[in-house]
């Protein structure tokens, strides 16, 4: 599963230029047969503007949100994209300069006011960018592009055009919500956020929204908040990414990677200020594991820690025999990945990503088994029973449950991150396949496939190549987990065609089909695929 392949020439560094949206579709020259059950839409977000006139974006999560569409019809293919038109994109090109501070890149004050208007910005609060450059999901009959902040935006995936700007803390005590919420089967959608609980001390709300609703009014105006969990510091919310969910609990994972509030609130005031510079590192904390109940909403005060992780997605979450299985994508130790995911970092020369991605926490995918019925008494044992793992749980003296995760997966500076299963089958319960992209030294350059039970690995590499995030499609006759195909966006800066989508196999990651287009594409994060 280790990425066998260097990548010298540097092709990399195409996926963090700037590209100019489509006016139309363009065609794609399909190799291979595409498979008739695909007649969608992939839907996909990255960023695709990193400079504005003569100021860059420093940060990967600063570029301004690109969304890109391929739509399958009769055996056909186009690729379309379009700019998300969020306020932060359109003042940038309007005044030709950054207008809002992003994750990494601060927004100075026009420099036309007066010194007087400029001292009183510096105070009015920060305006916090509604750049939705991360994921795509449905709520409802509608589409939203999000981050993570308060912000979502509403789009038409068929025009790509941008419909409206959704500001979440209109309808429920939150700060921001995740770019990755939970969807089931009838619509309903989860999400995590963090949020000020009682007496002005710092919480994770997990937020409702229900599915579409009989008087066809808007869901989101419906959204409520479920359970709340606490936070570990007064002042000091996790980061949180994701969050883990079974068919009856949620799972969520503390960090020692904190936002440093005080800090956050006085940045604005500080000229060159951004969000990254209000991350930091709790060295003592550790990891905290907090389960709550679904339905009803109930918070269960155990105290279950680990060693310090940073840990961003979660692949997927079960019970099994009165335990919770959560298995996710960790990075040991308690430093803060993004601080190597500066645009400088990733478009440097080979050995130089490497020398740097040496010195970042190690990749590992994580098994950890959460016991629900536990007895004071049972002291000192492993109080995990469950035969097929050896993750376990132990009782400490002072009633804190210590658990020690089983590894799925672990090479040196390769990572299986961006995780997709068969989620429409599988999503909260038992399952044996994980997809992923690989990174090598945090260069994107394999699809893998993972044997949660067995721990076999499946690759598809070719040089000089640099997918995206596969998505899981299931074929309609589909009867094992992994009866389907993997779509994931590929861009080969030197071939004559240096973008493509490609269609696997996920039983064994073979190519069924190409369709390939006569322009190049940046790095995606996320998105869904809209059948």
């Amino acid at each position: 599963m280790v990425s066998r392949f260097e990548h010298p020439a540097g092709g990399y560094k195409k996926i963090f230029e700037t590209c100019e949206e489509l006016a139309e579709p363009l065609p794609a020259t399909v190799t291979g047969r595409i498979p008739p059950f695909l007649k969608g839409s992939l839907l996909r977000l990255g960023p695709g503007l990193f400079e504005v006139g003569d100021e860059p974006f420093y940060h990967l999560f600063d570029g301004q949100a690109l969304m890109h569409k391929f739509d399958f019809k009769n055996g056909q293919v186009t690729y379309f994209r379009k700019f998300v038109k969020t306020d932060a994109y359109v003042r940038a090109i309007t005044e030709k300069r950054v207008v809002i501070t992003e994750f990494g890149t601060f927004a100075y004050p026009d420099p036309c006011k007066n010194i007087f208007s400029r001292f009183f910005s510096y105070f009015k609060g920060v305006e916090v960018t509604d750049n939705c450059l991360v994921n795509v999901y449905p709520i409802g009959e509608d589409y939203y592009a999000v981050t993570e902040t308060n912000y979502l935006t509403k789009v038409d995936t068929d025009s790509l055009e941008t419909l409206k700007k959704v500001d979440m803390c209109n309808y429920v005590n939150i700060n921001g919500v995740t770019a990755h919420p939970h969807i089931e089967q009838d619509g309903t959608v989860y999400n995590i956020g963090n949020c000020m609980g009682k007496g002005a001390t710092l919480a994770y709300n997990i937020v409702m929204t229900p599915p579409t609703q009989k008087d066809k009014s808007d869901p989101i105006t419906k959204s409520k908040v479920v359970v709340q969990f606490p936070s570990a510091e007064r002042f000091k919310p996790s980061y949180v990414h994701s969050f883990g969910m079974s068919e009856n609990y949620f799972v969520f994972v503390e960090t020692p990677v904190k936002i440093n509030l005080l800090k956050f609130l006085s940045a604005w005031s500080i000229r060159g200020s951004n969000y990254m510079d209000c991350f930091e590192s709790n060295e003592s904390q550790g990891t905290l594991f907090h389960i709550a109940k679904k339905n009803p909403g109930e918070y269960i005060d155990h105290k279950f820690k680990g060693a310090p992780i940073g840990m961003f997605h979660h692949i997927n979450t079960y019970e099994d025999q009165g335990f919770i299985v959560t298995d996710v994508c960790g990075w040991k130790g308690f430093e803060f990945v993004y601080n190597y995911l500066w645009l400088a970092n990733l478009r440097a020369n080979w050995e130089e990503v490497k020398k740097a991605a040496m010195m970042a926490p190690q990749p590992e995918v994580r098994r950890y088994v959460i016991p629900l019925d536990i007895h004071k008494e049972e002291q000192g044992k492993n109080l995990v029973s469950l035969p097929y793992t050896t993750a376990t749980a132990t009782m400490h003296a002072d009633g804190t449950i210590w658990l020690e995760p089983e590894v799925l997966f672990s090479g040196p500076r390769q990572a299986f991150e961006f995780p997709q299963i068969n989620y429409g089958k599988y999503a909260g319960k038992n399952y044996s396949y994980a997809y992923a992209l690989g990174l090598n030294h945090f260069i994107p350059d394999r699809i893998v496939k993972l044997n949660v039970r067995t721990k076999e690995t499946w690759v598809w590499q070719e040089p000089d190549s640099y997918p995206s995030e596969p998505l899981f499609i299931q074929s309609p006759d589909g009867v094992d987990e992994d009866d389907g195909v993997l779509l994931t966006i590929v861009v080969a800066p030197g071939a004559q065609r240096p973008g493509y989508l490609l269609i696997l196999n996920a039983k064994d990651l073979s190519e069924i089909a190409r369709a390939e287009v006569e322009c190049t594409m940046p790095v995606t994060f996320h998105g869904m695929y809209k059948p």
